[in-house]
């Protein structure tokens, strides 16, 4: 399993840098036309919250992305933060090739 060194960026840095201070949005303003509350948007922005999929639907609906660009922006952070956080899952070992290719 190839890894990423480098931290990954957050949905909400995108969003910020991208989106929010080009256009001179307040969080506020931005979440009225996203339908959220502030407060969601602040931790999505702040890197304190996820970008789900409903939210993934919004901001490409919001921004002429897609759905797709947005959870592939968070997948990659949270795959990034899970591998670095703990080791655990490197004590896991793999099922042997002939167990999961029966036959080959």
């Amino acid at each position: 399993m190839k890894r990423m060194i480098r931290r990954p960026t957050h949905p909400g840095h995108i969003i910020k840098e991208d989106y929010l201070l080009p256009l001179s949005l307040t969080i506020k303003d931005m979440a009225e036309k996203l339908g959220i509350s502030r407060k969601t948007l602040s931790k999505i922005i702040n890197e304190r919250g996820a970008v789900t999929s409903d939210m993934a639907l919004r901001l490409a609906r919001a921004f002429d992305t897609t759905p797709d660009f947005w959870l592939n922006l968070q997948k990659n952070y949270d795959l990034w933060q899970a591998g670095t956080a703990s080791k655990e899952w490197r004590k896991v070992k793999p099922f042997p090739p002939q167990m999961l290719h029966p036959g080959v």
